[in-house]
């Protein structure tokens, strides 16, 4: 059998999943042991304990200064900030992805803009954020809108664009017109493809709000990061990493079963 056909069971196939990270782990651990046996106060590479008493710390004990416990704290602002600036993107790109996708006017008008937009840095517009929108929330939600919106438009579009022509023909041989097009056929087609787009956002979407977060924040996951590497305190900032990955990773999953349940049908698609 050819290695390209070849297919894992399923207890091979969740051996290999969990293989790389006890991999990650143990290189970890022999990494940290080796640098504390040379020096017990290396802060650089914490032992597991260290981490352990670091995440009791900032999840399960009050701050003494606010009381609060500061890693739900910073998630939930966080999280405010995140799921604001998708709301905003995925409404936006969904309004101007199906109408570049369907009318050619507006194809021609937008779609030349939109590409040139989504080739700008986000990052780089930041400082004009803060500038114009102030320290507050609205810049650091902006800068999630403008960084994921032109990306998610063009996927949109795209995908509106390159739908069967059948099926337009179809509907306008039954007398649909343009909006009961846009709502009956193109809709459901590329809801399916709105849900994956906003997937492939995530990771960027993190990106900008802990940048936005750690240049001008007083709470959130990526500020906490950055205030607290001045003390060199990797027990922290490694166990943060590890919980915006898992955040991610959830949302990740959430959406996918999400589509799943929503649109079956494109879950036989994908693995056509």
């Amino acid at each position: 059998m050819r290695w390209i056909n070849a297919r894992p069971s399923n207890g091979a196939r969740l051996a290999l999943i969990v293989t790389p990270f006890v991999l990650t782990l143990i290189a970890y651990a022999m990494g940290s042991a080796a640098r504390l046996a040379e020096n017990p106060a290396d802060k650089l590479l914490p032992s597991l304990d260290g981490f352990l008493d670091a995440i009791d710390r900032m999840a399960f004990t009050a701050d003494i200064r606010t009381g609060d416990y500061l890693l739900w704290v910073d998630t939930a602002a966080s999280l405010m900030r995140l799921f604001s600036g998708l709301g905003i993107a995925t409404v936006i790109a969904l309004l101007l992805g199906m109408l570049i996708g369907m009318l050619p006017y507006l194809r021609s008008l937008l779609a030349p803009y939109v590409a040139a937009v989504s080739m700008v840095p986000p990052l780089a517009l930041l400082p004009i954020l803060f500038i114009i929108a102030g320290l507050g929330e609205a810049s650091k939600i902006a800068l999630i809108v403008i960084g994921v919106t032109p990306i998610m438009v063009r996927d949109l579009a795209m995908t509106a664009t390159g739908l069967p022509r059948e099926l337009i023909i179809k509907a306008e041989t039954l007398g649909g017109s343009s909006w009961q097009i846009a709502l009956r056929v193109v809709l459901p087609q590329i809801l399916p493809r709105l849900i994956t787009a906003l997937r492939l956002q995530l990771g960027p979407a993190w990106l900008f709000l802990i940048a936005a977060e750690a240049i001008s924040s007083d709470s959130g996951l990526g500020y906490r990061i950055f205030l607290v590497r001045r003390y060199l305190s990797m027990d922290v900032i490694f166990p943060y990493v590890l919980w915006i990955t898992l955040l991610a990773v959830l949302t990740d999953w959430l959406l996918d079963r999400l589509r799943v349940s929503l649109f079956p049908w494109s879950e036989l698609e994908a693995q056509k």
